[in-house]
């Protein structure tokens, strides 16, 4: 079913003479060939070079394959040399780590551009080499599917599993020690199988490492049901938490920071929990006719409306026991503060959430990925395709190399609250009717506590859905006749604009590698610090990993189970309300109550679409809402709406340009809540039951 690690050890001896001969076989008919004519063959160094591509391709062939069967006696397994010392133990550990998936990556980070949050280029998805642009638009398939994670997550399992079955044998460490790298790699080990639960659905459990020479029933598990996924990931994260040498977070930070602790534990837990309790997992109907060649319904969809509401007790309980010992750590909401840096209270409330993303080991980062690091490489740099190709006026057609792509959708624009804190379609005080005017010029003078916000006395004017949104909207995107704080500038005034209509110092220029299709860039993820010079290709990046999980993220999956459980909303509220204080908006009740008119918030589905579109905007560009929509069974709805941009090629007047444009159409159906499970495998494995539709 999967790739075995130990084949690298069992075979190599026997696979380098196995090569040798069948090159001497391919050696003797060059020899024929040359002395017959039939084509002519080189010198004999071409011969060496021909054996050396030979035996790299078939190496290359022999040790990638799942279907190996011969067990050679006395050859050495990797149990007998990667834990005869410390040194060569630590190795395997942290190849463990190196399996995480890489979630500050454009190109394998399925979550960042499968999504629709951002429009992209063919041209640009083309360099980069994704094929997650691919499932944005609905294009998954079951042969070879796209960004799968099947074979890798269960590689990277099989690893945890010989470190756990063979650390109690290294002679040069003490008890303590081997505990400690048990329970990192067993949180590894639960992490992976959720990663693989959220893609497929049920999928077999490998709780030991399975070589290749076990049985064929070994070899060909079944999935398992869907509560026994679910159970599992909790019960090993449980051992995690239990485990007494597992930190409970990171001492010495200088070596250290991004290895496990029970803090991180109980964070994964209360999301598995909120997960396994959403829609799609818990007694989702329409998986009801898959079941193995067994009778096994695997999904367990059939469930009483009390079996569903105790999963939501269990993830709320879940949150709240992570949240208490975090907060107890010292973990909490960020806030900026830097003495150090001049700039007005407008800028701090947008710099406390651009630096709860991009501050690296911030109090409120519970979990950052330390093996996906965002800011380095070039096309596969998030920050790098978020930055407007060059904010300096007079620099527009020099930084022009393999940039600025990440253009961000309308739709999501949309999504920000107005600066009262409720959608732009709900607040009484807001021209929701003519947010596509152009405002020509905007104000000379900025309104209190929004300063640094838009351009003042942008002669050209900005479009009317720019003005009067809250300060996540400013901290979060990039757009024509808005301010962006940093490229190496900060202060009370004076700061680099953004001007994105034809001739602007960040219109597109023609090169097709370098263009944001939509006129809006994600300048949240972008390190203020980060700065393009004065180069072609000039750019230094201030890097941090990237969160996986951080308290925001906590406290309002706390407050999705509260509401879900059947609280008073009294109850759910403090834990959104904290969220939105942060970026200086006022509590919900207040807020509807004022600007909208109505108590949406009083009702189990009203405040369940306030919780959804904070978590949406919030969490914004970190990979949530991919998940999200899919486990809410929303995306048939969210996943078809049409991406569309600003006419940034063509415009230059405020018509032009502020025209609506077609970017994407897009297709979600049903079957694309889980991933197909590669028709190879299923090849292999007999007892593989495949997804819904596919």
């Amino acid at each position: 079913m999967v790739f075995f690690p130990n084949v690298h050890y069992k075979y190599e001896n026997l696979l380098f003479s196995t090569l040798s001969r069948v090159y001497d076989v391919f050696l003797v008919f060059l020899h024929f060939c040359r002395a017959t004519g039939l084509f002519v063959v080189k010198s004999p160094v071409y011969f060496s070079k021909i054996k050396i591509c030979i035996l790299s391709c078939l190496s290359v062939f022999i040790l990638t394959s799942c279907e190996l069967n011969i067990v050679p006696d006395n050859i050495p397994t990797i149990e007998d040399h990667a834990f005869a010392l410390r040194k060569e133990a630590e190795k395997v550990l942290f190849t463990c780590y190196r399996y995480m998936p890489s979630d500050g990556s454009l190109k394998n980070n399925v979550a960042l551009l499968g999504a629709g949050d951002f429009c992209i280029s063919d041209v640009f998805r083309s360099y980069l080499g994704t094929s997650a642009w691919y499932i944005a638009q609905g294009l998954q398939k079951s042969d070879s599917p796209y960004c799968a994670q099947w074979g890798h997550l269960y590689e990277g399992i099989a690893y945890c599993n010989i470190l756990i079955e063979n650390i109690h044998t290294t002679p040069d460490m003490d008890d303590s020690e081997k505990n400690r790298w048990i329970g990192e790699v067993e949180f590894l080990k639960a992490y992976y199988h959720f990663y693989l639960i959220r893609m497929y659905g049920p999928i077999p459990i490998m709780d030991r490492y399975v070589p290749v020479s076990s049985s064929t029933e070994e070899m060909h598990p079944y999935r398992e049901t869907l509560d026994s996924c679910f159970n599992y990931v909790t019960e090993t994260l449980d051992k995690v938490i239990a485990n007494p040498d597992v930190p409970a977070k990171i001492e010495n930070e200088a070596e250290e920071l991004g290895r496990v602790t029970v803090g991180m534990a109980k964070a994964l837990k209360a999301k598995v929990l909120v997960t396994a309790a959403s829609p799609l997992f818990n007694g989702n109907m329409d998986y009801e006719v898959i079941a193995d060649n067994r009778g096994v319904k695997i999904f367990n969809p059939v469930k009483t409306e009390e079996e569903k509401k105790q999963k939501w007790v269990k993830a709320a309980e879940a949150c709240k026991e992570a949240i208490t010992y975090l907060e107890d750590l010292g973990f909490g909401l960020y806030y900026f503060d830097d003495p150090t840096v001049v700039m007005t209270e407008s800028d701090k409330l947008m710099m406390n959430l651009r630096g709860a993303v991009t501050e690296k080991w911030n109090k409120e980062v519970v979990w950052a990925n330390s093996q996906s690091w965002v800011g380095s490489g070039s096309y596969d740099n998030y920050q790098i395709q978020a930055m407007p190709r060059d904010l300096v006026p007079g620099r527009n057609a020099k930084n022009a190399t393999n940039r600025t792509n990440l253009g961000v959708s309308l739709g999501l624009t949309n999504s920000f609250y107005t600066k009262h804190g409720v959608p732009i379609e709900e607040d009484k005080t807001w021209d929701y009717a003519n947010r596509f005017e152009v405002q020509a010029p905007t104000p000379v003078e900025a309104e209190p506590g929004y300063e640094n916000t838009i351009m003042l006395n942008y002669k050209t004017g900005t479009v009317k859905l720019n003005l009067e949104r809250e300060h996540r909207y400013y901290a979060s995107l990039g757009f024509d006749g808005g301010i962006w704080f940093g490229q190496g500038k900060t202060g009370l005034s004076g700061l680099y604009s953004v001007n994105a209509r034809k001739g602007g110092n960040v219109s597109p220029i023609p090169a097709d590698h370098s263009q944001n299709l939509t006129g809006i860039w994600p300048k949240k993820v972008v390190n203020y610090k980060t700065v393009m010079s004065d180069a072609a290709s000039g750019f230094t990046s201030v890097t941090y990993p990237f969160p996986v999980i951080r308290m925001a993220d906590l406290y309002l999956m706390y407050a999705e189970a509260l509401n879900e459980k059947g609280e008073d909303y009294a109850t759910v509220l403090p834990w959104i309300d904290m969220v939105r204080e942060r970026s200086g908006l006022k509590g919900v009740k207040e807020s509807w109550d004022q600007y909208v008119g109505n108590s949406k918030y009083a009702t189990q589905t009203g405040l369940r679409q306030i919780i959804m579109q904070e978590r949406r905007i919030e969490l914004a560009f970190e990979g949530h809402y991919f998940w999200d929509v899919r486990r809410w069974k929303t995306a048939t709805t969210e996943l078809t709406q049409p991406l569309t941009g600003w006419k940034v090629r063509y415009g230059e007047t405020d018509v032009d340009y502020y025209s609506e444009n077609l970017v994407l159409v897009r297709d979600f159906t049903p079957k694309m809540y889980f991933w197909p499970i590669d028709i190879g495998e299923l090849r292999k494995d007999p007892n593989l039951v495949q997804n819904y539709g596919w």
